[in-house]
């Protein structure tokens, strides 16, 4: 176990390498978590993958990502977990193995990440490389609907809208339309239109008053730095 001095310094170094990331000098900020992760730091690991993969500080190199990523999500690390679940899905510096994603994304999942549930959820939606369960799918949107991440509000309206994995509902459908469609989401705005011409006064009255009850119940959580796959 770490001391306090040692654990005092090891943040201190990691908040001195995510400060160089910021200010935009991504090769001070590779060499400060390349030397951090030599030691054996968990999330330096994870930033240095991210690094890797999007070629910031050093030469581009997806297998590296992949590498490092996975030790990170072998050791604990969240956001590493779901990158590695992206990357296997999507067959990015590593064969393509849409099962093992879906068990690393499943990992981070459960852990509440958001975009690890969008993921997640999308697989199980496309059924490619693993059967299609609509129902899962229609369970992780919502995780991440409710959480404020828009992408999966606008999924998961589609998905009441359509009666994918859930009952078809008009009103549950227009309430999560409604959320994405109001932060620029474009096909939630083009489905809201179609749902709101189907709809009676007393859905339309319904759905209004849930969309401004949950209004204020979901932050603004849709900027990120992890992968996502598409729908």
């Amino acid at each position: 176990m770490l001391s306090l001095s040692l654990q005092i310094d090891e943040a201190s170094a990691l908040s001195a390498a995510v400060g160089a990331y910021e200010r935009g000098d991504f090769r001070q900020a590779f060499s400060l978590f390349e030397e951090l992760a030599g030691q054996g730091d968990v999330e330096a690991k994870a930033w240095l993958a991210a690094l890797y993969a999007n070629g910031e500080g050093v030469d581009a190199s997806l297998a590296s990502a992949v590498a490092l990523y996975r030790e990170a999500a072998e050791a604990g690390n969240v956001q590493a977990q779901t990158n590695l679940g992206a990357m296997l899905a999507m067959g990015q510096g590593v064969a393509r193995d849409e099962a093992e994603g879906v068990l690393w994304l499943t990992k981070a999942s459960e852990q509440g990440d958001l975009f690890a549930q969008y993921n997640l959820a999308t697989l199980y939606s496309k059924g490619e490389g693993i059967p299609a369960d609509h129902a899962l799918a229609a369970k992780w949107y919502r995780a991440a609907a409710e959480a404020g991440h828009y992408p999966s509000q606008a999924r998961l309206g589609f998905f009441y809208a359509n009666g994918l994995g859930v009952g078809k509902d008009r009103v549950e459908a227009y309430l999560w339309l409604a959320l994405a469609a109001q932060h620029g989401v474009g096909t939630a705005l083009n489905a809201l239109e179609q749902i709101v011409e189907q709809m009676s006064s007393d859905e339309k009255r319904r759905g209004v008053a849930l969309v401004e009850a949950w209004r204020t119940r979901t932050s603004e959580v849709s900027r990120h730095a992890r992968l996502h796959l598409a729908p």
